[in-house]
C-alpha cells in the first residue's frame, strides 16, 4: 500500500459514496487509476466493505455498551466468528491483559439489552464478561 492508496482510503472514510471521478480529481490521477486501485484493494482484502455513519442524534435512544470478554482456552476464533454474526455487535476488538475481546454493543432498550447480554454470555467458549453502559461520548 502506497501513499496514493492511503489517501484514497482516507477519502473513502470521509465519504464512501464519492464517485470515482471525484476521487480521481481529489487525488490528481485518472479515473482508471482509481478504479484499478479500488479493485486491487478489494481483491487483496484491504477494503472489506463500505458502511454508513449516522449522526449521534439518530441513535440517541439506543443503549450502547462495551463488553469485556474472557475466552476459554483456544475458543477465541470461534467466539469472534459468532460475535461478528450477532446483530447487536457493532465493533469487536482483540486485546491483551485480563480480557481477550472487547465488543461494542447496541440495543433499542434496556430490556432488549438485557436479552443481548444473556445471549452473548451463553456463547460456547465465553468464560466471563464485564459490561459497562456508555453514558456519554466526547470526541476530540
Amino acid at each position: 500500500m502506497d501513499d496514493t492508496d492511503r489517501q484514497l482510503i482516507a477519502l473513502l472514510r470521509e465519504d464512501a459514496r464519492l464517485p470515482v471521478v471525484a476521487l480521481a480529481q481529489k487525488l490528481r490521477v485518472t479515473r482508471a487509476t482509481v478504479q484499478n486501485r479500488l479493485a486491487r484493494l478489494q481483491r487483496e482484502g484491504q477494503i472489506l466493505g463500505y458502511t454508513v455513519r449516522l449522526k449521534p442524534e439518530v441513535e440517541a435512544g439506543r443503549v450502547r455498551a462495551m463488553m469485556s470478554i474472557a475466552v476459554e482456552g483456544n475458543h477465541a476464533a470461534a467466539v469472534r466468528r459468532t460475535l461478528w454474526g450477532h446483530a447487536h455487535v457493532v465493533a469487536l476488538h482483540t486485546t491483551n491483559g485480563r480480557w481477550d475481546l472487547i465488543a461494542e454493543l447496541r440495543a433499542d432498550s434496556l430490556e432488549a439489552f438485557d436479552k443481548v447480554l444473556n445471549g452473548i454470555r451463553q456463547i460456547e467458549g465465553i468464560a466471563n464478561t464485564e459490561t459497562s453502559i456508555l453514558l456519554a461520548t466526547d470526541k476530540a
